[in-house]
């Protein structure tokens, strides 16, 4: 098939890798528009845009695909079908409907359940215990389309966001490129979705990230689970010259009591608002990330310390 593809982050690119290998006819790749990474802010290609280089495919960074020459641009690489996996722009009516099959987009939820930016993030942080992928065909609605597939994953305990993203890539690769063969044939049985049950994963802010601890532990364990790797729940600790950032990659809840945000022993297990967690992997700032012991070894936090 001749194909767009559409998308940005390191889950699209091994939707990309998989399209490819299965000898579809890449007829343009588009992607974000580099940005500022790292400490020097210098701009750098998205994965996808580095992906698409490294394997000869044409790419197009365009700052809006509302722009009408974008959109004609588009419509010019007479396509059979698009894919979008994390793009990261709202597609209009007309880019949707360039395509003679259309516009098909793979979506990390089982929807109508976290339709939105931060599907992922926001199953762990509610504490789903099963998420999945699909794939939908797209409409002008916020990711509204009917389902064509399906594969899901359990979310385990101790899973944390990063977990499951790797697993949803490796399947939605796959269920994207097992569907497409069955679209261009018009077998593919498109399912509208339910009208119950419709939440919304809202993007990930700053202010989301900072553990309150007046939370129950099962909320704060979401919430650790749910931000890791990136952008990391982190919490203020007292240090020598003033509070310190301490982002918690991993954890996992035991029994405990005390004034939330109290240290209770000295490996780590922290009160809640009700119950406790254990704090298993940190990264201070301008460090790597620790298990609790090293981290406890250069940064002791014994019992009785409070944290905010």
């Amino acid at each position: 098939m001749r194909l767009a593809f559409l998308g940005t982050p390191d889950f699209a690119v091994v939707a990309l890798a998989r399209l490819v290998a299965a000898g579809h006819d890449i007829a343009c790749v588009y992607s974000q528009p580099p940005a500022p990474r790292g400490r020097g802010q210098t701009l750098k290609p998205s994965p996808v845009h580095t992906f698409a280089l490294e394997h000869g495919l044409p790419v197009r960074t365009p700052a809006s695909m509302r722009d009408p020459d974008e959109i004609a641009a588009f419509r010019a690489l007479d396509l059979d079908a698009a894919c979008v996996v994390a793009y990261g722009q709202i597609l209009t009516r007309e880019v949707l409907e360039a395509p003679r099959l259309g516009a098909f987009n793979l979506h990390g939820s089982l929807l109508p359940r976290w339709r939105g930016a931060a599907p992922i993030q926001r199953a762990v942080m509610a504490g789903d215990e099963i998420s999945g992928v699909q794939v939908m065909r797209m409409t002008e609605g916020l990711d509204e389309g009917p389902v064509l597939a399906t594969a899901t994953v359990r979310i385990g305990p101790r899973d944390t966001a990063g977990d499951i993203h790797d697993r949803l890539a490796e399947l939605g690769a796959d269920l994207l490129a097992e569907t497409l063969p069955k679209i261009e044939a018009g077998i593919a049985e498109e399912i509208p979705q339910g009208t119950e049950g419709v939440t919304y994963a809202k993007k990930i802010r700053p202010k989301t990230a900072r553990i309150d601890w007046t939370k129950p532990a099962a909320r704060v364990d979401g919430q650790i689970r749910g931000l890791s790797p990136f952008p990391g729940a982190w919490f203020e600790a007292p240090g020598e010259k003033g509070p310190v950032r301490v982002k918690v990659l991993a954890c996992v809840r035991e029994e405990g009591t005390g004034a939330p945000g109290a240290v209770l022993d000295d490996n780590l297990l922290v009160a809640c608002g009700d119950g406790a967690v254990r704090l298993l992997r940190l990264q201070r700032e301008g460090r790597g990330p620790q298990e609790v012991d090293v981290f406890l070894r250069g940064f002791p936090l014994p019992a009785g310390t409070k944290l905010s």
